[in-house]
């Protein structure tokens, strides 16, 4: 499903029901609150929550997963305490499948392709090496990407995550050339203005913690001519 239910207060609700919400994240906003002091999605997502039902007193809200900051797209929240342990056991056992959409600078060296490095977490640059070998403290890490099309001067990858490490698909697509486009930590050239990359959360499949039917969400990108191009 690639629909926007609601965008009140520049929030995308992509689905919801009274055990989950998804949203697509704009690139810049943060999922979690962190030391910038930044409102994170996770209170606008509360906000949006209390105000639609008339909620009194606090809302309940469960973060499963992240985005980095310059991400854009889908993030998954639980509703209810009762989801919240469920939808955390999917993801690490890696029963969420989850689909990006990235531009890069470089053609890659095959059109598709597995990669596995192991990943070297350098805290205090808040970045990850990404290793042929493995090295001390490095952790594996495997996706699988796919070449989707070619635009003017940059190019679409498709990619699959099989594991879920700091940074992974900055890292390893950097380790092959391909640096996503506004990347500078991994690579690229120069920022985009508005300090955000060109990695997408495009789509997650998984099973409804409750309800046991599957989910399949589709996030449509950012508004912006490059990502515009690749759904033409």
């Amino acid at each position: 499903m690639e629909k926007v239910i609601s965008d009140k207060n520049n929030l995308q609700v992509l689905y919801e029901d009274n055990h989950i919400i998804v949203v697509n994240k704009r690139p810049g906003d943060i999922v979690q609150g962190d030391k910038t002091g930044d409102k994170p999605l996770s209170e606008v997502v509360k906000s949006y929550i209390k105000e639609k039902y008339n909620k009194p007193g606090n809302v309940y809200l469960g973060v499963v997963h992240r985005l980095d900051r310059p991400t854009s797209g889908i993030v998954l929240f639980s509703k209810t305490s009762k989801a919240l342990p469920r939808l955390n056991k999917l993801f690490q056992q890696k029963e969420a499948k989850k689909t990006y959409w990235a531009i890069v600078k470089n053609v890659p060296p095959k059109d598709s392709d597995t990669l596995v490095h192991f990943l070297k977490r350098n805290p205090k640059q808040n970045k990850s090496y990404a290793h042929i070998k493995e090295v001390p403290e490095s952790k594996k890490a495997i996706l699988e990407y796919r070449l989707l099309k070619k635009l003017d001067n940059y190019f679409l990858l498709e990619v699959d995550l099989h594991t879920g490490r700091h940074h992974q698909i900055r890292s390893q697509l950097s380790a092959i050339g391909c640096p996503i486009k506004g990347d500078l930590k991994y690579g690229f050239d120069r920022s985009n203005k508005d300090a955000s990359i060109h990695l997408h959360a495009r789509e997650l499949k998984f099973i409804h913690p409750v309800k046991k039917e599957e989910i399949h969400i589709t996030a449509p990108p950012p508004d912006e001519v490059l990502w515009n191009n690749c759904l033409n």
